[in-house]
């Protein structure tokens, strides 16, 4: 699956997503709409992270998933 995007599984993905990082709000859950550029940014914005701690704590959430 290629990095920019997980559409095609974003709604079986969503409740994965909301586990893992809770602080997401529906709102940020429906602008995210399954782009990895857009996860990446509303996790660093709600949790205060560097952009590259986020990036491969998203990359483990998605080996972990296999996404």
């Amino acid at each position: 699956m290629n990095k920019e995007t997980f559409k095609g599984d974003w709604n079986q993905l969503k409740g994965s997503v909301k586990q893992k990082w809770a602080d997401l709000t529906d709102d940020d859950m429906t602008h995210i709409e399954g782009s990895f550029d857009k996860l990446v940014g509303k996790v660093q914005e709600r949790y205060g992270q560097a952009k590259e701690a986020v990036e491969r704590e998203v990359n483990e959430w998605r080996n972990k998933h296999d996404v």
